[in-house]
C-alpha cells in the first residue's frame, strides 16, 4: 500500500508541477470565465468553480506534502553518508532532525560562533579564508 501510494504521489506531484497542468488549469479558468455571462453568473456558476479548486487543493496538499517528507528523508540521509564518510566530520551531526529544538539551538549558536570567528580572521562575507 505504501510503495503504491508512494509512487502514486510522486507521478501526481511531477504532473501537478508541470508547465502542461498550468496551462491547464488556466484554460479551465478562461473557460469558467467565459460561460459566466450564459449562467448569469449565478451562484451555481461560482459554486462549480470554489468547489473543484477547493477539492482539487486539498488533494494536492497530502499528494506533495507525502512527496517532500521522502524528499526530506533522502537528503538527511545523504547528509549524514557524507558526515559518515568525512574523515574528521563529527559523527555526532548524523540524524541531527531528531535533535530537540534546544539542542538544536545550541548547535546552531555554536556554527554561529564559528562563523563569526571566521570572518574576524578577516574574511569577507561569502568568501572563505584565505581567498580573499
Amino acid at each position: 500500500m505504501n510503495q503504491t501510494f508512494r509512487k502514486f504521489s510522486v507521478a501526481a506531484a511531477n504532473a501537478l508541477g508541470s508547465s502542461w497542468m498550468f496551462i491547464a488549469n488556466v484554460f479551465l479558468i478562461l473557460v469558467w470565465l467565459v460561460a459566466g455571462p450564459f449562467f448569469h453568473y449565478s451562484d451555481t456558476w461560482q459554486l462549480v468553480v470554489n468547489t473543484a479548486t477547493t477539492v482539487f487543493t486539498y488533494l494536492a496538499v497530502f499528494l506533495i506534502q507525502n512527496t517532500q517528507n521522502r524528499d526530506a528523508v533522502a537528503t538527511h540521509l545523504k547528509l549524514d553518508e557524507l558526515i559518515k564518510g568525512v574523515k574528521g566530520a563529527r559523527t555526532g551531526l548524523v540524524n541531527l532532525e531528531k535533535l530537540s529544538d534546544e539542542e538544536l539551538e545550541v548547535l546552531q549558536g555554536e556554527f554561529n560562533k564559528l562563523r563569526a570567528e571566521h570572518l574576524k580572521g578577516g574574511a569577507r562575507e561569502g568568501v572563505p579564508a584565505g581567498t580573499a
